[in-house]
């Protein structure tokens, strides 16, 4: 599920009946009671009635009151179950879309595509769903065409028709296209290969859907950000305000793994990550967190964990992908919140790669930090805030490398436009 902060509105009859049962049955499973409690809604409303109980009785007249009643509570449950599942796919999102928004995944197909274009389909905010590829497209559309949410979803041959019309009136175009990490490769060993990718639908992005809001994916990150900048500046139509690098993942895995450490529940984690999407360009802010004291070796290994948690994952796979399910899980939240914030809902607030004041002077112009959303897309850059001397070094790692990532990017284009 995505984490993300629900809206609060009025509970309609269906979830209240569904916490209900929910209820109920947790109540029943806990106080061990050979018969589940019937409360008054399922006299009504579930197979769970004094009618459905009756039939059995007629029906298996010589079965014991206990078999019974196992039959009776099997039917109950799997009537509850329904009916809590269906109410927790509505909740996996806020509330529903006030607005149609059309959103655009190029590289639909591939392992981050085909997982982060289930979730928006999913998601009650996307109206249409735009699937491009450079094959399997209108395949990975057809399949997730089939459940049932109200979107729209539609697949594009790897043509540049195809492709103009999967972005045209897009709201947001997500690009996870490119080739995945293998063990013993950094994600600037993506660099040449991923680089022309981008490029190539930057350009086709600028020219068909301008005002879009583009979440770019494709490692290296620190890179191919400024590689769509350097684009649409060519193209004229360069927003710095709809340009963002997905870095969610890191404070995903940051909240995680610092749990671990504390034995805490993830959710209640909230750590900072700054800087940028690899290595040691990777920030954690552990003294902004709720655990600001922990020092030491205990300290230095969770840092180096959440700089390079993806290695894990490239090792564990061992050559078959990189981090594809949580890294569609980091997408998803991120089009989520420019979701809700273009449909009107305030503070909304996410980690994300942008085109930067921060460290400008510094000759640093893209950093990851806090930026709060609006319609417009970026609506303010939040300051990195204090940070303790352990940090000041990270930091002073992270703008080294930083910077040198960035203008690889802006060469790439100036050498290849």
């Amino acid at each position: 599920m995505i984490p993300s902060q629900p809206c609060v509105g009025k509970e309609s009859e269906t979830d209240r009946f569904s916490r209900q049962q929910t209820k109920f049955v947790s109540e029943f499973l806990l106080t061990g009671n050979q018969r589940p409690p019937i409360p008054l809604p399922f006299l009504s409303f579930s197979p769970f009635s004094s009618s459905f109980l009756f039939s059995f009785h007629l029906t298996f007249p010589f079965l014991p009151d206990r078999i019974l009643s196992i039959l009776s509570y099997t039917s109950f449950t799997m009537f509850a179950a329904r009916q809590s599942f269906n109410l927790l796919q509505k909740r996996a999102f806020s509330a529903s879309a006030s607005q149609a928004s059309k959103v655009a995944v190029l590289g639909a197909a591939g392992g981050i595509g085909q997982p982060l274009s289930l979730l928006l389909k999913l998601n009650p905010r996307v109206s249409e769903l735009a699937l491009y590829d450079i094959r399997g497209g209108p395949g990975v559309a057809a399949d997730l065409s089939h459940i049932n949410t109200n979107s729209t979803v539609s697949g594009y041959e790897a043509t540049p028709s195809g492709l103009r019309d999967a972005l045209k009136g897009s709201e947001i175009v997500l690009i996870p296209a490119g080739v995945p990490r293998k063990p013993g490769m950094t994600r600037d060993d993506l660099f040449n290969t991923n680089a022309s990718i981008v490029r190539d639908l930057a350009k086709a992005a600028a020219e068909a859907s301008p005002e879009a809001n583009i979440l770019v994916i494709s490692n290296p990150v620190n890179s191919t950000v400024p590689i769509v900048s350097e684009v649409f500046k060519s193209k004229g139509v360069y927003n710095p305000k709809r340009l963002f690098g997905v870095t969610t993942l890191d404070v995903v895995r940051a909240s995680r793994f610092i749990s671990q450490v504390q034995k805490t529940d993830p959710s209640n984690e909230a750590v900072t990550v700054v800087g940028g999407h690899s290595g040691v360009t990777i920030v954690p802010l552990l003294s902004q967190s709720s655990h600001p004291s922990i020092e030491g070796k205990t300290r230095d290994e969770l840092v180096n964990r959440i700089q390079f948690g993806g290695d894990e994952v490239v090792k564990a796979k061992d050559g078959a992908g990189s981090a594809t399910l949580s890294m569609a899980m980091a997408g998803a939240r991120m089009a989520e919140s420019l979701l809700k914030a273009a449909q009107g809902e305030k503070g909304v607030v996410e980690p994300t790669f942008v085109d930067s004041p921060l460290y400008k002077d510094q000759g640093v112009d893209f950093f990851a930090s806090k930026v709060e959303l609006g319609p417009n897309g970026v609506e303010k850059i939040l300051p990195v805030g204090q940070v303790n001397a352990y940090e000041e070094k990270l930091l002073e790692a992270c703008l080294g490398d930083l910077k040198k990532n960035i203008q690889k990017g802006i060469d790439f284009v100036k050498a290849n436009p």
